[in-house]
């Protein structure tokens, strides 16, 4: 995965002179090596390190972004965006809306790496993305796999609104795949169905969709249950569509999340599910 986001990165800077990627320890390749090479490439102007300052970090990307720059900040740990919060919910996705369509920050992409890894504890094993989904104007993104990583990361950055682009960082080397080495993207806020089921659907995103093939398998094999397996892709926008349409085949629904119990955007899915199994 690792290697497909540094792939991603390198077609924007080759393709888009005027694209730049900065954050933390970015010129050195990042503490998990995905901007290896870049500032070799593309030289310490578009390339390069920041102080250690989220708020600082996404309030320049902010600043690049309305001058028409294409900004790609790194974040170095989800668990440290709190500082940036405001830049990213008063700031960047409200500015096409406040300016009445005069100004907008949408060609911003910030990449963090985030949910758990086996270590690190309270302060590098956080899933914050429900904290973002509450504020319209941005675009939350998590890939399972290194395919999915890079066209995805591609299409957050052509987007025409700012994207938080969530990277799983325990699978940056376990998820192994076939990348492309040609440019390709994939549409945001659409699910992925990777398993056709009858009894239960099974709901998750990142990490949390290869803990959910593993568990359709057990239960396949021990049970003879059924499972269908949605990969939400995006949190938002996400595909309401898709996943209703699924509950309603098979009647029952489970969502898989690393974020905290209470509010994490599971709740959002289930309550959701609720409103339409009362309708049909």
């Amino acid at each position: 995965m690792y290697q497909a986001i540094n792939s991603a990165l390198d077609l924007v800077l080759n393709k888009d002179p005027n694209s730049v990627v900065f954050g933390e320890d970015v010129g050195f390749g990042g503490v998990f090596r995905c901007t290896m090479g870049l500032r070799d490439r593309y030289g310490k102007d578009r390339v390069f390190n920041t102080p250690l300052c989220e708020q600082g970090i996404v309030g320049f990307g902010i600043g690049l972004a309305v001058a028409g720059t294409t900004a790609i900040a790194e974040i170095q740990f989800a668990d440290y965006m709190y500082p940036a919060f405001d830049q990213l919910v008063n700031e960047a996705a409200k500015y096409r809306y406040r300016s009445g369509n005069l100004f907008d920050c949408g060609k911003l992409t910030v990449r963090t790496p985030c949910s758990a890894v086996g270590h690190g504890a309270l302060y590098h094993s956080q899933s914050p993305e429900s904290f973002y989904a509450h504020s319209p104007g941005l675009k939350i993104v998590m890939p399972r796999s290194a395919y999915k990583s890079k066209g995805l990361l591609l299409s957050c950055v052509r987007d025409p609104n700012p994207c938080i682009f969530f990277e799983p960082k325990i699978m940056y080397r376990i998820a192994v795949d076939e990348v492309p080495d040609d440019d390709y993207e994939l549409p945001l806020g659409k699910a992925d169905v990777l398993v056709k089921g009858r009894d239960i659907t099974l709901i998750g995103w990142g990490t949390q969709v290869h803990v959910l093939l593993e568990v359709a398998e057990m239960a396949q094999k021990e049970y003879g249950i059924s499972c269908e397996i949605i990969d939400l892709v995006t949190i938002l926008p996400w595909d309401k569509q898709t996943v209703t349409n699924s509950v309603k085949k098979t009647g029952r629904a489970i969502v898989s999340h690393e974020a905290p119990l209470t509010g994490g955007f599971g709740a959002e899915i289930t309550a959701s599910i609720q409103v339409i199994s009362l309708v049909y």
